[in-house]
């Protein structure tokens, strides 16, 4: 058995020798994106799993270790972990917890020092608690992100969102059920292989591979009509995680419509614009500053390739740029607003909005402030300026019944179908041949 070591200040270090026995136990956000990930880190030399697990149970433990005024995704991903090193059939001697630690404002920064104490409290201490992290916070001497690694992840994300905005776009239309999902595995471990190769992972290849996935998808056989589109949006956990948010989208395409998920490219180019905005706002080093810029620069110009492989696809819907975005919220929040998802939460509303997709969901963990503000908090605003936007907040928490916010959805989802009959029945009337038949109709 590994020998346990502290650093100086009594944190519980992963060290060399634990990299070669240990399992470690990742949470799940984005499944397709997650799942590269994972791939890698094994490839890196990890023994890895995520955690797909979902039920009560999850939130029962979180309940039991953590504080009930703690930020619901905090409240789920500590109970995920806790709930698998009990039940999971792991050794629990044999196992580390891989979490993130942002540095930033959000609560998410203190979710490693929550599972901490929640593991001491649960006679567990003697569990690594693994930071993944960029900013340096804490390191461990059998853990670290090589920049190879950080390079293939990043391209891990981009390539994800490419592959979950065609898979939406497929999968309520598919004739074959399951041809999607087939089709997201088969790509996945096709990018993960070719990056161990060094493909992939350049500007000219990943634009050749972008219209390769969008050939692909557009090639499974669809039928039906057009289905009402919804927009999912909200704090990150909780719009992406199938545990956070109750398989929304799953329950989405049971209801018969399709779901719209904004990427998680434009929360990364988010991220570092805020690191250049903080230099012009506060003041900071400029050469900070400009390596932010160039970085910046560098993912914009992945995102312009992906937005042109859709387009030029004949087939798919494209995004508009992170650019784009920052000149839809003129005039709602300034950049400064920039805690936990800040105005990029609004401005995907927005962008929602101008695309036709103006029945959403704004998903509101329990404890998320800011997502209150930039979320909830617009929603009036923006329904006054776009009378017909169909927008519902629904609250997650570990008091909310899955059954309660289904039927929230559901009565949005009766006043698009409603809002859609009319559409449909009043351009009918303007078309025409339909006005000539009722003149023809009234003189008879």
């Amino acid at each position: 058995m590994a020998k346990l070591v502290y650093d100086e200040t009594g944190r519980l270090l992963f060290t060399k020798e634990m990299k070669e026995e240990y399992t470690l136990l990742m949470p799940q956000m984005l499944p397709v994106h997650f799942g590269m990930l994972q791939k890698l880190l094994q490839n890196d030399g990890y023994r890895v799993e995520m955690l797909t697990t979902n039920h009560r149970g999850i939130v029962d433990e979180g309940l039991k270790y953590v504080h009930n005024d703690t930020c619901y995704p905090a409240l789920l991903v500590i109970g995920q972990l806790i709930d698998a090193v009990k039940h999971g059939g792991y050794d629990p001697h044999k196992v580390g917890l891989l979490i993130t630690q942002t540095g930033g404002g959000c609560r998410a920064s203190n979710y490693i020092h929550l599972l901490r104490k929640a593991l001491e409290k649960a006679g567990m201490d003697y569990i690594p608690v693994v930071s993944v992290n960029l900013s340096g916070l804490e390191k461990n001497p059998g853990f670290s992100l090589s920049l190879p690694f950080v390079r293939k992840a990043i391209y891990a994300m981009m390539y994800g969102d490419l592959i979950v905005n065609v898979a939406n776009q497929v999968r309520p239309y598919e004739v074959e059920s399951g041809a999607t999902d087939a089709m997201i595995e088969a790509w996945s471990h096709q990018l993960v292989s070719g990056f161990e190769q060094g493909k992939g992972m350049s500007r000219k290849q990943m634009r050749h591979i972008f219209r390769e996935i969008c050939r692909d998808f557009a090639s499974i056989p669809v039928a039906g009509e057009p289905k009402i589109r919804v927009g999912i949006v909200g704090e990150i956990y909780v719009k992406f995680a199938p545990l956070g948010n109750n398989n929304l989208e799953a329950f989405l395409l049971n209801e018969g419509v399709e779901p719209v998920v904004p990427g998680l490219t434009d929360f990364i180019i988010f991220k570092i614009f805020n690191r250049v905005t903080d230099v012009e706002l506060y003041g900071g080093k400029w050469m900070k500053k400009a390596a932010c810029q160039v970085f910046m620069h560098y993912i914009e110009g992945c995102q312009k390739d992906m937005i042109e492989a859709l387009k030029d696809s004949n087939r798919f819907r494209a995004p508009g740029t992170f650019q784009d975005l920052r000149k839809l919220v003129h005039g709602y929040l300034g950049e400064g607003n920039k805690m936990g998802e800040g105005w990029l939460l609004t401005a995907e509303m927005l962008e929602l909005i101008h695309s036709g997709t103006e029945n959403i969901v704004c998903t509101q963990p329990f404890g998320c402030l800011p997502n209150h503000i930039v979320g909830k908090g617009m929603i009036r605003k923006l329904k006054d300026e776009y009378p017909k936007s169909n927008i519902v907040a629904i609250d997650y928490d570990p008091g909310a019944t899955k059954i309660n916010q289904e039927n929230r959805i559901k009565l949005m989802l009766a006043n698009a179908k409603g809002l859609s009959h009319q559409e449909t029945t009043t351009s009918r009337e303007t078309q025409p041949e339909f006005v000539s038949q009722k003149l023809a109709h009234a003189h008879s």
